[in-house]
């Protein structure tokens, strides 16, 4: 694909606040990539909190017992091995093209869902919905990540995190008004799947990433794309071991603690401490833009003393906040707890994103995103699949998912372990693989 030499003008991002624009700023190029999946990550943020907001109505619609809400969200999560596939291919056939597939099948299947009569049907609806969902996400750190430069990168996974998780703020707005939509928590699926169809068509204009295209002319030299890949993911971990490794314990540990937090919360909120919907969206809208700007700063703060000590700064704070949540007092103000919980979750699930998709060589980028993802959804999985367990023997959410949460150090030490990439290109962090 061309490139237009007029798009490595440096321009102001007009539409944030001078606070909380990046370091340097963004070429006319880098900007245009960022918005074209930035804006696909919002309202994907939106559809991956409909079920979690809407859980009481869901659940009330389509008979799901009390103990086997959180084990239908791991029968959901089993989507992100299909996304895995899809997000490996990416480093066959290129960055944009898998970027339109995932956007269009993410928009059908939300849309879809908003039908469904029955229990079955809506699993299998989400798990199709978050097999592009997810794929979409993996890719759209990858894109980021190749495309910005190193002393903006840490802005810019800041600032994509936060505009997936207003997306839930989005989603919270529209749930505040669930029981006057006309068809309830369907209507919640409906509504969100307009914009991804159109985000699909204005992608059209997204092109391939430059560090892509130079691979890709490396890979056509061998004799087939399937067996490149394949070679690829061998050398990966020959080469990279330890990082490998650090990346993929500190993703399992902490998507082990904190999903079933992350996802129980709004109902928590409803029925722990008695909050009407529109009331949680009272607490949802102005405690995540707090969060949001927050991690848009601390995006700027790693470019400057680095990654892995605001991840782990992140996992600190979600682990303290998600304990007072879920404590079960009910001291005045203590919902506010959530504000800081979802304030480190946003922070830490960002930065280790990024730093899968900053750790290792173009051949490597979306393949090790894909892993990152995998293992974060599934040991998620496994933890939710618990939590409905652990619910009948202490006869509460809270205690529950306290006890999930304490294997959280784990994925602070794993983090700790693995090099620091903030200010740094990626060339330097890590070199291509030579093809023979």
């Amino acid at each position: 694909m061309s490139h237009n030499l007029g798009e490595d003008r440096v321009v102001k991002i007009a539409w944030l606040p001078p606070g909380l624009r990046p370091p340097g700023g963004l070429t006319i190029r880098q900007e245009r990539v960022f918005l074209l999946v930035g804006v696909a990550m919002l309202f994907a943020g939106y559809d991956m909190n409909v079920f979690g907001l809407a859980a009481p109505q869901i659940q009330a619609s389509l008979g799901i017992p009390e103990d086997k809400l959180a084990i239908t969200l791991s029968y959901i999560r089993l989507a992100t091995i299909g996304a895995l596939a899809l997000a490996w291919s990416a480093d066959l056939v290129g960055r944009r093209r898998l970027l339109l597939i995932t956007i269009t099948g993410q928009a059908l299947a939300t849309l879809a869902t908003g039908f469904v009569q029955d229990y079955t049907s809506f699993v299998w609806c989400q798990m199709l919905t978050r097999v592009f969902g997810y794929a979409e996400e993996m890719l759209c750190y990858v894109v980021i990540a190749e495309e910005v430069a190193a002393a903006a990168r840490g802005w810019s996974i800041g600032t994509l995190a936060a505009l997936n998780y207003m997306g839930g703020g989005i989603a919270s707005l529209v749930f505040a008004a669930v029981t006057l939509l006309p068809y309830g928590w369907r209507s919640l699926y409906i509504i969100g799947s307009l914009p991804l169809f159109l985000i699909a068509y204005m992608r059209r204009r997204l092109p391939e990433t430059q560090r892509f295209e130079t691979h890709e002319k490396e890979v056509e030299k061998m004799s087939s794309r399937v067996a490149a890949a394949l070679e690829q993911t061998k050398r990966m971990a020959q080469e990279y071991p330890g990082r490998l490794t650090g990346i993929l314990v500190a993703a399992a540990a902490f998507g082990f603690a904190v999903w079933p937090a992350e996802f129980l919360w709004p109902k928590y909120l409803q029925s722990g401490f008695g909050f009407k919907p529109y009331e949680t969206t009272m607490l949802i809208i102005p405690g995540g833009l707090v969060a949001v700007v927050f991690n848009i700063l601390v995006g700027r703060i790693s470019d400057r003393v680095g990654r892995r000590i605001m991840a782990v700064a992140g996992c600190a704070m979600a682990m303290l906040g998600f304990a007072a949540f879920y404590s079960g007092l009910h001291l005045p103000y203590l919902p506010l707890s959530w504000i800081f919980a979802f304030t480190g979750f946003l922070i830490a699930d960002a930065l280790i994103a990024g730093l899968s998709a900053e750790l290792v060589p173009t051949a490597y980028r979306a393949t090790v995103s894909g892993l990152r993802y995998l293992t974060a959804i599934l040991s998620g999985a496994v933890s939710l699949a618990l939590e409905g367990p652990l619910y009948n023997v202490f006869h509460t959410h809270g205690l529950a998912v306290l006890v999930l949460m304490s294997v959280m150090p784990i994925a602070m030490i794993a983090l700790l372990t693995l090099p620091e990439p903030a200010g740094r290109s990626l060339e330097e962090i890590s070199a291509e693989p030579r093809h023979a």
